[in-house]
């Protein structure tokens, strides 16, 4: 294991709350230590929920290891279903209380509750966030719509109109609840019924009418794509392979639905979005040929690709993600740019590939967001994980028509604009934006150009050894502190002083 600062997926009970998050009328036990509960600050304080996650943990202590914490989680699971009454429980343990092995479904099933109890093996040793989220919607739907699963060969009744569900929307996904407002009403007015939007707002009674529609759309494969493939085989519903992000993602999404639900392509209304006549106007000409790093989830990492070099006209120098279930799909969109994908979920490998390929705009999580802002590059953020201020009040989704134009405001206005760029370059001898030059047209003198202390080899090499999302601060203190006292070089012994005189 390695032990690292930050991380891109949390263990798979984070997934496994997600998705107990997302749906109404579930409650999940959480076999785990006391200190595992920091997961809650996930949704209240990241996503903004105006209430804690439906999850009750055990919290044992040291002190309990050498009792029955068998019963203790038995215990806890007998409490909450008093306390909450939910419609399904999900039961599990944390990666720490994985350890003790009390088999905590056995456990539940054996005190008899009135409820469903789906039991989750998430080893969290061996597999992450996604993975948990995936494990966990597939066995509620395993668990919910396998006893409304028709005989063999039965043909299943036509509907008045084409139906289908909506799969792969959770809590603390990234912009999943506008994503999912925008495909709603896209599929309305293509005359297509929205069956059941899971496990987003879902309730149990809810998946166990999934097999009623015709057909699924998956939105994010990471989570939906193992319930999708498994109501394909009971229920003999196809699913949709195109994600609807970008102006020909859109296009591509509606074609294929209208094809399962058998529209005519040729009376589907058209989809227009802003974003593609923008992106062909005079002052977006200056996009063509901008060097863009991709970075994310594989859904919106491989979308992102398609978009910036089909859409915008970037020249594409770097693709990845750290979802290595999709490590092939990735390689495959990375090898078409004659580009090797970095696949890897350590955010140090993907800091030092930023920092070779030296683009003109990073789109990434806010890892890269964090990277770029010390690299001094331009970012964007495209997928999960996301800080705060990636849950927006605005209207904001990253699919279909609107999403288009979301995209290109985010994307571009990072950038310096066509005109922008034009007169930073017309003016680059004015004193306005050019310290060494002679005073400009107002009249002001040209301020006198700064020199800056040169670096000593072992001070270069210390400053090398300060984390680096403080070593930005650390280098600007200690040029200031030198520059205070006329110093041409700083030493080991400077870099030294200066964090005693700011540290004060």
């Amino acid at each position: 294991m390695q032990l690292t600062l930050w991380t891109y997926e949390g263990p798979p009970h984070v997934g496994a709350m997600r998705v107990a998050t997302a749906m109404r009328g579930v409650h999940y036990v959480l076999h785990a230590p006391q200190g595992d509960t920091y997961a809650d600050l996930l949704f209240t304080m990241i996503e903004r929920l105006p209430e804690r996650p439906p999850v009750t943990y055990t919290t044992f202590q040291a002190r309990d290891l050498g009792g029955d914490t068998a019963e203790l989680f038995k215990r806890a699971v007998r409490d909450a279903y008093d306390r909450f009454r939910p419609e399904l429980m999900l039961v599990g343990a944390s990666c720490t209380a994985e350890l003790l092995q009390d088999d905590p479904g056995g456990l539940a099933r054996a005190l008899d509750l009135p409820v469903p109890v789906v039991p989750l093996e998430l080893p969290a040793y061996q597999k992450k966030e996604n993975w948990g989220a995936a494990e966990t919607f597939y066995r509620l739907v395993r668990a919910c719509a396998g006893p409304a699963a028709p005989p063999p060969d039965m043909p299943r009744p036509p509907g008045t109109a084409p139906r289908c569900n909506l799969l792969g929307p959770t809590a603390l996904g990234f912009r999943h609840r506008d994503d999912v407002q925008e495909i709603r009403a896209l599929l309305e007015r293509l005359g297509i019924v929205v069956n059941v939007l899971a496990p987003l707002d879902a309730r149990p009674a809810d998946l166990a009418r999934l097999g009623t529609a015709d057909f699924n759309v998956v939105l994010y494969p990471e989570i939906a794509a193992p319930a999708a493939q498994w109501l394909r085989r009971t229920f003999g519903q196809p699913a949709t392979t195109a994600i609807p992000i970008g102006t020909q993602g859109t296009h591509a999404f509606v074609a294929e639905v209208a094809g399962l639900a058998g529209l005519d392509p040729a009376t589907v209304p058209a989809t227009p979005s802003r974003a593609a006549w923008y992106a062909r106007s005079a002052d977006s000409t200056y996009l063509t040929g901008k060097r863009v790093f991709v970075f994310g989830d594989a859904t919106h990492a491989i979308a992102a690709a398609r978009v910036a070099s089909e859409e915008l006209g970037f020249a594409l120098v770097g693709l990845g993600s750290y979802s290595r279930e999709f490590a092939r799909e990735v390689r495959e969109v990375a090898k078409s740019h004659d580009l090797d994908a970095l696949i890897t979920d350590d955010y140090l490998e993907v800091e030092a590939a930023i920092a070779a390929a030296q683009p003109d705009l990073v789109l990434g999580t806010q890892m890269e967001r964090h990277i770029a802002k010390r690299l001094r590059l331009p970012c964007a953020v495209i997928s999960a994980p996301v800080h705060v201020q990636d849950f927006p009040a605005r209207y904001s989704p990253q699919m279909g028509p609107e999403g288009a134009n979301v995209l290109f405001d985010s994307w571009v206005h990072p950038l310096t604009m066509g005109l922008e760029e034009h007169l930073l370059a017309m003016f680059r001898e004015d004193a306005e934006f050019h310290a060494g030059a002679a005073p400009s047209h107002l009249g002001a003198a040209a301020p006198e150009p700064q020199h800056l202390p040169v670096w000593s080899a072992e001070a270069e090499r210390e400053m090398a050894r300060i984390p680096f999302f403080v070593r930005g601060k650390a280098r600007r203190n200690t040029e200031l502190f030198a520059r205070e006292r006329s110093l041409a070089t700083i030493t080991v012994e400077t870099l030294y002083d200066a964090k005693a005189h700011f540290g004060r």
